[in-house]
């Protein structure tokens, strides 16, 4: 049986609406210090994970939007060498935090990472955009996780001055439980599942079936 997230969507599409609505505002009050426009692809090159409201939601509408064929083929082609790029970088970064490196500098490191996203087209645009993660709709604009200020290297905010920032901390708990509820109501057998986040790229070659959201009953060793 097709499990139906809709509800979910439903709850994940409200959170999008104010997050976009929160953007406009910024982007009406320092407009000249927003430099996002089409053809920029900052953004869509920086190195983040969704969560699994976000991971399935995306995934979902990618295979509506591209149900098979060469379009479907290639962008997951693209989706594959991404998530191997980044697999190799996350590795090392591991193995630098095993021998003691400074988790700040690690964050840090990673922040600065570039690998093109695979919804990024050869003109610079996103073949996804209106169904974009949350971390790309608020890129362009300042963000504070972990209590540390972010915002894109190419606006004009400038450092030290007080500008409305959107905590990503707040938006991640409310991802969070999102998930959690989905988790819940298909009754998975994996308690992780819900703090589970993927990159893009493994959003959209992940198969999100029983077996990956836990609905099996998990088999007996020597079975």
């Amino acid at each position: 049986m097709k499990l139906d997230f809709s509800e979910f969507f439903a709850q994940y599409e409200a959170l999008v609406a104010e997050v976009d609505s929160v953007f406009n505002r910024v982007a009406d009050m320092h407009s000249d210090c927003i430099t996002c426009d089409t053809g920029c692809s900052d953004c869509c090159h920086a190195l983040f994970d969704i969560s699994l409201i976000e991971a399935l939601y995306i995934n979902h509408k990618f295979l509506e939007r591209y149900p098979f064929g060469e379009e479907q083929s290639n962008i997951v082609g693209a989706a594959n060498a991404a998530d191997r790029a980044i697999y190799k970088r996350k590795r090392q970064l591991y193995r630098d935090s095993m021998k003691g490196a400074d988790p700040r500098e690690l964050l840090e490191a990673m922040a600065k990472e570039r690998i093109r996203c695979p919804l990024l087209n050869d003109e610079n645009k996103c073949l996804m955009y209106e169904f974009r993660p949350i971390t790309c709709r608020l890129y362009g604009i300042p963000t504070n996780i972990g209590g540390k200020a972010h915002t894109c290297g190419l606006s004009k905010f400038e450092p030290g001055k007080p500008y409305p920032t959107v905590s990503l901390d707040t938006i991640q708990d409310r991802l969070g439980k999102i998930s959690l509820e989905l988790c819940k109501s298909i009754k998975s057998n994996y308690k992780e599942l819900p703090g589970v986040f993927v990159p893009v790229s493994m959003a959209l070659i992940t198969n999100y079936d029983d077996e990956y959201l836990g609905l099996k009953a998990p088999k007996k060793k020597g079975k």
